[in-house]
C-alpha cells in the first residue's frame, strides 16, 4: 500500500487492469487511483482469480510465501526488488498514446532502463504519434482492400513512408488515393501474370 504499490498500479492502469490492493495501511496517493481496496492483511484467498499479482510488501518471508504460491496456481508474479522471487520483471514502459515499448535488462540495471527509457520518450515525436493513428485508422481498410499478407504489408508500409516524409501528414483522401494506386498495380500485375 505505499509508494512501490504506487508506481506499480501506475503502470498497469493504462492498460486497463482491474486492480485490488490488499495492504494494512495504504498512502494518500494510492487511494486516489481507481482500484479497488483491501485495508487488511493479504490472505492465501486473495489470489483466487488473479491473472497476476505484486508482492511489494516489506516482508521478504511474506513475499516468498506469495511468489511460491502463485508460481503453484499459474499466476504471474513480481516480488519488488527481489529478482529471485519473480515470474516476470516489469520493463521500464514508454506509453504515448497507442505505443507502448517496454525495457529491460533482465532485472540487472533498472538505472538503465530508465535511461533509456528516457531517451526513447525524447525521440516520440508528435509526428510519430500522428503517423501511428493514421496506421490505425487505416488498418482495416488495408485489411479489406488487400487480399494477402504481403500486400497488407506493402500498403502499410507505403502509408507509414509516406507519413514520414517530411514530418507531414497527409489527409485520409491522399491516403485512400495511395492505397488506390497500390491495389490497381497488384490488380494489374496479376492480370499480366494470368495472361
Amino acid at each position: 500500500g505505499g509508494t512501490v504499490a504506487l508506481r506499480k498500479a501506475e503502470k498497469l492502469l493504462p492498460f486497463g487492469a482491474d486492480i485490488i490492493v490488499i495492504a494494512p495501511e495504504i498512502c494518500p496517493e494510492l487511494k486516489a487511483l481507481p482500484l479497488t481496496f483491501r485495508k487488511r492483511e493479504f490472505q492465501e484467498e486473495d489470489l483466487q482469480g488473479a491473472f497476476m499479482a505484486v508482492a511489494a510488501t516489506n516482508n521478504s518471508t511474506l513475499n516468498h510465501r506469495i511468489y511460491e504460491l502463485c508460481t503453484e496456481q499459474h499466476i504471474f508474479i513480481n516480488a519488488v526488488d527481489d529478482k529471485e522471487n519473480c515470474g516476470f520483471l516489469f520493463p521500464a514502459l514508454v506509453h504515448e498514446n497507442d505505443i507502448t515499448i517496454g525495457i529491460s535488462t533482465g532485472g540487472t540495471s533498472p538505472v538503465f532502463a530508465k535511461f533509456l527509457r528516457m531517451m526513447i520518450e525524447d525521440e516520440i515525436t508528435e509526428s510519430y504519434l500522428q503517423t501511428a493513428a493514421v496506421l490505425k485508422r487505416f488498418r482495416p481498410v488495408i485489411q479489406d482492400r488487400f487480399r494477402t499478407e504481403k500486400q497488407r504489408k506493402e500498403a502499410a508500409e507505403a502509408i507509414l513512408d509516406f507519413c514520414l516524409i517530411d514530418n507531414t501528414i497527409p489527409d485520409d483522401n491522399e491516403i485512400h488515393d495511395l492505397l488506390e494506386r497500390s491495389a490497381q498495380a497488384y490488380e494489374n500485375q496479376n492480370r499480366n501474370t494470368a495472361e
